[in-house]
């Protein structure tokens, strides 16, 4: 049947998912109105909560820890979790589910460091899903090893919006944010940046060659998530790298 999701501006759109449904729910538009739009949100919201913990339930019985990581497409989440697979190689059990809409572009650039990885394309042939959820992720465990990991990272379909809406069963939520999508990002999109414990805020290096001050950028992400640590970084050169690297070891550690 047609999925649901909300979006900052009120409006709720379906998707078709590949899964199958334990009931019928019948025919739905994608813009159903009343009752009838009321019920099928509670009912994918409660079947995705549902998967999200019988896959939390996975990781904690392996004693593995799962973080989602989120981001608009360009901000460098690859290149970023490129940068910590070399880092952690040989010190931290890792494995990726590696989300996209198409393609195995970013799993074949992570492929080789060490990792196990399981490709997850949302694409059905008519576009893709924009975000991955508990099913999904669900479905993308088997093809890991949880009882030699230590932790699971969801590089989560690239979106500023979707992704921060399903829990997918993780322990924590991270985002990577670029210098180069402009400062306005958390103003503009909040749910997205209210939902994470870290923001890596990326691509400083090239603060000197845009009309950006990375201070600006923290504050805006104080703003609206005055819990959020942010972590100014550039996965490019290594600065600031460091810092999360330290905090990824105590969240694995957990």
């Amino acid at each position: 049947m047609g999925r649901f999701h909300r979006h900052d501006d009120g409006t709720e759109h379906s998707h078709d998912h590949d899964h199958d449904h334990e009931a019928d729910h019948g025919d739905h538009t994608g813009y159903a109105t009343g009752s009838q739009r009321v019920s099928v949100l509670e009912s994918i919201f409660a079947e995705n909560d549902s998967t999200a913990a019988l896959n939390r339930s996975a990781f904690e019985r392996h004693g593995v820890r799962a973080l989602n990581l989120m981001s608009s497409p360009g901000s460098g989440k690859t290149t970023v979790l490129a940068s910590t697979l070399d880092e952690l190689n040989g010190d931290i059990a890792i494995g990726i589910i590696e989300g996209d809409i198409a393609t195995d572009l970013d799993a074949a650039k992570l492929a080789g460091r060490g990792a196990q990885i399981s490709l997850l394309n949302t694409s059905n042939g008519f576009g893709g899903e924009c975000h991955l959820d508990a099913p999904m992720v669900n479905r993308a465990l088997a093809q890991l090893d949880l009882a030699a990991l230590d932790l699971v990272i969801v590089e989560n379909v690239g979106n500023l919006v979707c992704p921060a809406e399903f829990d997918v069963g993780e322990h924590a939520k991270v985002m990577v944010y670029s210098i180069t999508e402009g400062e306005d990002k958390p103003l503009k999109y909040p749910v997205m940046f209210r939902s994470v414990d870290v923001v890596l805020l990326n691509k400083i290096d090239l603060e000197p060659h845009l009309d950006a001050d990375v201070a600006t950028y923290v504050r805006h992400v104080h703003e609206v998530n005055p819990g959020a640590l942010v972590l100014p970084l550039s996965a490019r050169t290594g600065e600031g790298m460091v810092a999360w690297f330290a905090w990824l070891r105590a969240f694995a550690a957990q």
